[in-house]
């Protein structure tokens, strides 16, 4: 029996092995550099991008089920990054502001993002990196057409 090394492995899985393990370093970061989970950043975002909003209209954007953001938006309030306030209008109703310490938040992980820092020596070369985007474009523009002769490809 032979052992399969990265090298010899077809490039949709190795495609897929980078996204798993490029998902899990971004999450250790925003965990032990700005204290939040992925769909911790995602609420913050959405609020500061949008302004105070409804619990349900956070939680459509937010693409996850009221009940599951009640969990985020707990997190987020104890840490003093968001807070509940009853509509006027209607008091049954919970809408979600961002705090100023919130922004500060988002305001740091939004220059995180936008500052192009390359993730690996083979990016930092534009040429290399405008190589990379375009598969990258075309991988993720595929989607489920991504097969060749035989089978898929992905």
């Amino acid at each position: 029996m032979e052992l399969t090394t990265l090298r010899d492995v077809p490039i949709g899985r190795l495609l897929a092995v980078a996204g798993h393990l490029t998902g899990q370093r971004w999450n250790r970061y925003l965990a032990e550099s700005h204290g939040l989970t992925q769909a911790g950043m995602v609420t913050l975002m959405t609020l500061a991008e949008h302004g105070e909003l409804p619990h349900r209209t956070v939680a459509e954007h937010c693409f996850v089920r009221p009940a599951t953001l009640t969990g985020i938006v707990d997190t987020l309030a104890r840490d003093g990054l968001v807070e509940r306030q009853r509509d006027q209008a209607d008091r049954r109703s919970v809408r979600i502001a961002i705090t100023a310490a919130g922004q500060a938040r988002v305001e740091a992980l939004t220059a995180v993002i936008r500052s192009g820092a390359p993730l690996t020596s083979v990016d930092a070369d534009p040429a290399k990196e405008a190589v990379i985007r375009e598969f990258l474009l075309e991988v993720i523009g595929s989607g489920d057409h991504c097969t060749v002769e035989g089978g898929p490809a992905c």
